[in-house]
């Protein structure tokens, strides 16, 4: 019976944001331990489920760590990172008879003193196991993959959906792999290959081109013999590293000729679309006219500068405040305000209530908003997604959360915690039926998609302003390799 370790920490640093994401963030986001770890993630549409399920599937006598993730933000400060990933490898050494480790890592990682903080925690690590120790890692499809990723991972494995939706089976596939490698039925060998690019995050959409076809291509290389992974990375745009952008990662059955062949093949698909990946979005007041010229209900408004997935406050006012000055009936928009949730609890469920919501957390999502409505709700915020959902987490918590109807009966919801899109529940927990209302912001990019694209009328993508921009040419890069697609001309 094989002896294997689990682990993970999972971050997605915005390097533009001045808010650092420290240890509370992670202890406020999901920081498990031990055998907890089974009981948070078991059931999880994540690929420490996989790792889990992989685990029993083979008879693995499994020690689950640690498991730290944190809502994305800034950089992880150095303090939480020292603290976080040696409590990690220490826990994994104390294993008796260790055979191996399934590792969960994000891959866009920043670390105030290490701009590559995933492939850190995989040189501290290999440092610590050893050179020949199996190490097989998951990867986030978002991941800026780097050479010390692949040089001190026995395998990577990175998500071939966005939204994510196969994380666990990526996961099982995790498993697999290091099963094989643990019996000695194989050797992995893997190679990358990075275009000279960056793949706009408006375009990663796995379900369309021309990201599809480059998935699809990858999934038909792994039918093939001695192809364990076939990877494609579609980069993480909002983070100034030298390993910005996309990447192909190939591991191979002890052929790494094959895997540097197939990798390079795969990274020219990736390049060969650049003149593809344009911008052409509404600003805020036009995609709200379109909106309310639909007949398709619900429009589902994607506030692309405030995506919370990849970074930002969660409290942007463009498309709110265009959805008040052009009198929007029947619509409900989310915003991160801890503060006003506080003023409404003290105010109680039916109490009258001026309020000026969003535009506080910085100077670049739009200015706050005054409001006056009826408190509806107070809820304190914790619901359930069953179904493969971006992210894979079941059991999630906005924080103590608040419901205010406004003018033509809308409703805007306030949350103590910034909370990505992911689920319906977010709403149906709320007593709020997505399915019935005509105008919903969602403060997001791709993700959102597998929740609100069943029940969507019509989908605008806005082009507003914020950490998340949609455009890589709002932002001033200083640390990313040059030249770069769509930075320089090349």
């Amino acid at each position: 019976m094989a002896t294997v370790a689990i682990g993970g920490i999972m971050h997605e640093s915005n390097t533009f944001s001045n808010v650092p994401t420290d240890r509370a963030a992670f202890e406020s986001g999901r920081l498990v331990f031990d055998n907890d770890i089974l009981d948070i993630w078991g059931e999880a549409h994540h690929e420490v489920g996989g790792f889990i399920e992989g685990a029993s599937a083979y008879g693995w006598n499994l020690h689950p760590t640690l498991v730290a993730a944190a809502t994305p933000a800034g950089r992880v400060t150095d303090e939480a990172f020292n603290q976080i990933v040696t409590d990690l490898i220490q826990r994994i050494q104390a294993v008796p008879n260790l055979d191996g480790v399934l590792l969960a890592l994000h891959g866009a990682m920043v670390v105030e003193s290490y701009p590559d903080g995933d492939g850190e925690v995989l040189r501290r690590m290999r440092q610590a196991l050893g050179a020949n120790f199996p190490i097989v890692t998951t990867l986030d499809h978002h991941t800026n993959v780097s050479e010390q990723m692949v040089a001190d991972s026995t395998a990577l494995v990175i998500y071939k959906t966005n939204p994510h939706i196969d994380q666990r089976q990526r996961g099982l596939q995790a498993a697999e792999i290091l099963m094989c490698t643990i019996s000695g039925e194989i050797k992995p060998t893997q190679a990358f290959a990075k275009p000279p690019m960056i793949f706009n995050i408006l375009h990663q959409y796995t379900s369309a081109e021309p990201m599809n076809s480059i998935l699809q291509e990858a999934t038909q290389l792994e039918t093939g013999a001695n192809v364990l992974a076939a990877n494609i990375a579609a980069g993480y745009p909002y983070a100034d590293v030298h390993e910005i952008g996309p990447a192909a990662v190939v591991v191979t059955d002890n052929d790494p000729q094959l895997a540097q062949a197939e990798a390079k093949r795969l990274s020219k698909m990736l390049w060969d679309v650049h003149n593809q990946l344009g911008v052409d979005l509404p600003d805020a007041g036009a995609a709200v006219t379109q909106a309310m010229q639909s007949d398709a209900h619900p429009v589902i408004l994607v506030e692309m500068g405030d995506n919370i997935g990849g970074g930002s406050p969660g409290d942007s006012t463009f498309i709110l405040s265009e959805l008040i000055r052009q009198k929007a009936d029947e619509f409900v928009c989310i915003l991160y305000a801890p503060q006003e949730v506080e003023a409404c609890i003290r105010s109680g469920v039916r109490g009258e209530i001026n309020l000026t919501v969003g535009g506080k957390s910085d100077n670049q999502h739009g200015s706050p908003i005054p409001i006056r409505g009826r408190v509806r709700l107070i809820h304190d915020g914790y619901y359930e997604e069953t179904e493969p959902r971006h992210g894979g987490q079941r059991y999630q918590d906005q924080g103590v959360t608040a419901v205010v109807e406004v003018e033509e009966k809308s409703l805007i919801v306030l949350t103590s915690k910034r909370q990505v899109p992911f689920s319906l529940h977010q709403l149906f927990s709320l007593g709020i039926d997505p399915r019935g209302v005509k105008h919903i912001v969602v403060k997001a990019a791709i993700a959102y998609r597998a929740a609100y694209e069943p029940i969507a009328g019509r989908i605008i993508e806005v082009d507003t302003p914020g950490l998340t921009a949609v455009n890589p040419l709002h932002f001033t890069y200083q640390n990313v390799r040059r030249p770069i697609f769509p930075l320089d001309s090349i």
